[in-house]
Formats: C-alpha cells, sequence, structure tokens
C-alpha cells in the first residue's frame, strides 16, 4: 500500500539512467573517468597546458632569460646603487713628491729637499769623497749657491749667476777669518739652464774640488783651507729644487 508504481524492469527507488551507465552516475566523455575534468588530449586531469621544452610551473619567458625571471618593463632600468664613498685623510707633510722626467733615462720617483739644505760632514772632506747632487733649476732663477763650510768659513764657495749685468758667471771663492779672497771667475761654457734638472759631482782630492755637471768636468778649485777635516758643512741654498744629495768614496 502507498507504494507507486515501478515501470517495468525496473526495480524500486533506481534513477533513470541512460543504457549502459549505472545509477548515481556523471555524464563523462568516452575514454574519461567520473569527476575528471575535460582536458586536450595528452594532459593529465587539472594540469595546465605547457610550452614544449619547459617544465611545470616555469614562466614563460623570452630567450636567454631564465625561467622565474621577469622582464623589466620598457623606461625602466635597475636602479643601479651609488658607490660607496670614504673621507679621505690628507696629512700634509713637509716633503714633496716630484717626478722627475728625462727623456732617454728611466723615471725615478724622488722626495723634494728643503731648500736651504745643509748638511754636516762630520768626518770633513777627504782624498777621493764624490758628493753627487741633483735638482732642477727654478724657471725664474737668479743664483743658486753651494757652499762647504769649516766652523765660521767658507773653505769653498760655487756660486752660478744668471744674469749679472746681463751675463752667466760661475763666481768661486773662499772667506776666511770673514775676509773674502780673489773671486776665480773664468769659465769655458755655463752648463746650468733655468727650469732644467741637472746633475753636479763634486769630488775632493788632497788638492783641491773638481766639479763636473751633466757628466762633463766643467772647472777645479784648488783648496784655501788644508785642514780638510776641518771642512764640516754643504749648504745649498737659493732658486733651486732639490732632489737628492749622495756622498761616496771612491775606491
Amino acid at each position: 500500500a502507498n507504494q507507486l508504481p515501478t515501470p517495468p524492469g525496473l526495480e524500486a527507488n533506481q534513477l533513470l539512467t541512460p543504457p549502459g551507465l549505472e545509477a548515481n552516475q556523471l555524464l563523462t566523455p568516452p575514454g574519461q573517468e567520473a569527476n575528471q575534468l575535460l582536458t586536450p588530449p595528452g594532459q593529465e586531469a587539472n594540469q595546465l597546458p605547457t610550452p614544449p621544452g619547459q617544465e611545470v610551473n616555469q614562466l614563460l619567458t623570452p630567450p636567454g632569460l631564465e625561467a622565474n625571471q621577469l622582464p623589466t618593463p620598457p623606461g625602466l632600468e635597475e636602479t643601479p646603487v651609488p658607490p660607496l664613498t670614504t673621507n679621505l685623510l690628507h696629512l700634509d707633510l713637509d716633503l714633496d713628491l716630484d717626478l722627475d722626467l728625462d727623456l732617454g733615462q728611466p723615471s725615478q720617483l724622488s722626495l723634494k729637499r728643503p731648500v736651504p739644505y745643509n748638511q754636516p760632514l762630520p768626518n770633513g772632506v777627504y782624498d777621493k769623497l764624490l758628493i753627487t747632487i741633483r735638482g732642477t733649476i727654478k724657471p725664474n732663477a737668479d743664483k743658486i749657491t753651494f757652499d762647504f763650510g769649516a766652523s765660521s768659513d767658507l773653505a769653498f764657495h760655487f756660486n752660478p749667476r744668471f744674469n749679472e749685468s746681463g751675463k752667466k758667471v760661475i763666481v768661486r771663492n773662499s772667506c776666511i777669518n770673514k775676509k773674502w779672497g780673489k773671486e776665480e771667475r773664468d769659465l769655458l761654457h755655463f752648463p746650468f739652464v733655468k727650469g732644467q734638472p741637472f746633475e753636479m759631482k763634486i769630488l775632493c782630492t788632497n788638492q783641491l774640488f773638481k766639479v763636473a755637471v751633466n757628466n762633463s768636468h766643467l772647472l777645479d778649485y784648488k783648496h784655501r783651507i788644508t785642514n780638510l777635516r776641518s771642512i764640516n758643512k754643504l749648504s745649498i741654498y737659493n732658486d733651486i729644487n732639490l732632489s737628492s744629495v749622495e756622498m761616496e768614496t771612491l775606491p
């Protein structure tokens, strides 16, 4: 009683389903299981299509870019990182660097000597003592001076002058007991040039000083103070940039 009639061939409480399908099954395309999404041939369910040669979850990128790298929009470049800056500590020392360039000769970096320059000679001067002086004449030079002192006396005063009444001369003299002797001025040539470097060698012998400039003998000066050990100081001053003073004893 109270039961609905069932169509012929169907049991009670069964849903009408198309032929070949069981009850409560969804209609799916041929070859697809129930509850599977429709996907293109060769793709598994719930998988997105991937371009050829790209793995799953890789972004499509232009040639030359690695996966997961984002392209930069036109006009927007990467912001450059400014260079690090530091505060420089400047030390003002009483030494000047001088780069002496001489064509045909190796360049050398030397320290300028302060002028006036005083070099003690604790052993005095003696036979075969060679003193080499290098420097540059100032462009507006009037004179340069090299003095060998013996206490309060001057054993050898060597004084090139660039304009003495319109002439270039080298005055040599001695001052003994506060009195100047007779000047020596005779000279074949004047080797010093304004604004140019020079090298002067002074060789002491038992009888005299021999002076050469730029590898050329210039003059001799006979000793007027014969006690050579009493000559105890070399002074250099006036219009010169002094680079070096070297002393050696020849064999």
